[in-house]
């Protein structure tokens, strides 16, 4: 059987994929491994997507079954729940969001009485029982008085709000004109809120969810209107959320994006001039731009690549003792403020350094020179995904794309843990090289699938 658990805990289709029954028994696995079978409370939320009520409601009776306790905080960021866990005195969390995919889809993602995303061993344990639960499920099973009870929390925004507040205290960002595009998702009330009440004049697009249009068109995965209202308005920066708030691109006064790795150096250069860079490091995945890595040697910092999910960034801070780590495509996790990647303290951050600094975020950004990179999705079926990448003809045409490129390119190819496609990454010397090359790649590694679903149809 696949593995249940992805990058970013379980997502699939809504209802189709990721059923009602399926969310009930993560919920009671999921709280009789984070809790070690004792009594418990969990805080829950969820983003905007019109299924995450349904899901919702399944997750917290399978947690409430077995006798744990839980405190719905409703539409709430992920990271906001993941910051909240241990202050408000629960053991743990559960997140009902799919981040960046569309509407038909939705997730769910369990998080340690830290705050921590649960690490693969973990999540195979809540796989092994949820396996022996379709088999005979003698998991507890609260009775009488012992059965989970319910508690709605109306307090918890306000505490995250200020909880961020209190960490930028001081920060004061007047004079600065920002536009948030919050995807139409789980930072739409609270980001607003934490900016303009530092000092910022916020403006915001794509704030009005209505459950079928997060992540429609708009925020980090589809900035181009934030850069559009920018322009229009004249604004110092944009700030792109996806649906769930763990994530944060930007836009730069001229429109331009500033996605991850930038924000990655920017952040660094800061850390470094203040000696608050911890480690002599930073994390970052595989699919991170070679210009950072280039940037970071220059000024005698490490880049440590792990694989793609943030939760694996998180992992390697922690072993090797960092402050500073993410991902291009805008998790960025600053552990001296939150355990998990927050779109919103990134944004505090960014506008902090812009203000500190007295500097345009195009100039910020402009201290690494990216080196090309492209990347081709190749449609695979999730059943198919593993023999695919483990296959030796693979391995033969990753091998001929990096004899072409030479010591100048770079070639990565990964199954995706959030959709069903494979990744071809591929950066060169120059963009035609780069774009030839992963476009090869990737009709090879189509055609190669193509090849193992037929033998496995016969």
């Amino acid at each position: 059987m696949a593995r249940l658990f992805g990058t970013d805990g379980v997502r699939g289709v809504a209802n189709l994929e990721l059923t009602p029954e399926l969310a009930y028994c993560i919920g009671r696995a999921g709280a009789v491994v984070v809790s070690e079978g004792e009594p418990a409370c969990f805080l829950v939320g969820r983003d905007t997507r019109a299924s995450g009520e349904m899901l919702e409601c399944a997750v917290i009776a399978g947690i409430l079954s077995t006798g744990c306790s839980v405190r719905r905080a409703g539409i709430m960021p992920t990271p906001a729940i993941s910051s909240l866990i241990s202050p408000i005195g629960c053991e743990g969390g559960f997140v009902i969001s799919a981040s960046h995919n569309p509407f038909q889809y939705n997730g769910i993602k369990i998080f340690s009485p830290e705050g921590y995303k649960l690490p693969d061993p973990l999540e195979d344990a809540v796989e092994r029982l949820m396996k022996k639960m379709s088999l005979k499920d003698d998991l507890p099973r609260a009775k009488d008085f012992a059965i989970g009870r319910l508690h709605e929390d109306t307090e918890a925004a306000n505490l995250y709000v200020e909880r961020v507040k209190k960490m930028f205290k001081g920060v004061d960002l007047s004079g600065l004109k920002l536009v948030l595009d919050c995807a139409n998702g789980a930072t739409t009330k609270l980001a607003p809120r934490v900016l303009s009440d530092l000092g910022a004049e916020v403006t915001v697009i794509n704030g009005e969810p209505d459950g079928f249009n997060i992540n429609a068109g708009c925020g980090s995965t589809s900035p181009s209107a934030l850069s559009q209202a920018v322009r229009n308005i004249g604004a110092d920066a944009g700030i792109a959320y996806d649906g769930d708030g763990d994530r944060a691109i930007a836009v730069d006064e001229r429109g331009q994006i500033v996605d991850g790795d930038q924000i990655m150096a920017i952040f660094a250069e800061y850390m470094l001039e203040r000696n608050l860079l911890k480690g002599g490091a930073i994390a970052a995945t595989v699919v991170s731009n070679f210009g950072l890595e280039l940037w970071l040697k220059e000024r005698g910092i490490a880049l440590e690549r792990t694989p793609v999910g943030d939760k694996y960034v998180f992992q390697r801070m922690l072993e090797r003792g960092l402050n500073l780590g993410g991902e291009q495509s805008g998790h960025i996790i600053l552990r001296d403020y939150a355990n998990t990647g927050d779109g919103i303290i990134t944004s505090v951050q960014l506008a902090r350094v812009m203000i500190e600094s007295q500097r345009s975020l195009s100039e910020l950004a402009g201290i690494i020179q990216r080196v090309p990179q492209v990347t081709v999705n190749v449609p695979v079926e999730n059943g198919l995904r593993h023999n695919l990448l483990k296959h030796e003809a693979t391995t033969r045409l990753k091998a001929m794309a990096a004899m072409r490129l030479g010591s100048k390119g770079r070639v990565v190819v990964r199954g995706s843990g959030t959709e069903p496609v494979v990744r071809v990454l591929v950066e060169a010397n120059s963009l035609e090289l780069a774009r030839e090359v992963a476009d090869e790649l990737a009709k090879g590694i189509s055609e190669l699938a193509g090849k193992l679903k037929t033998c496995d149809s016969k």
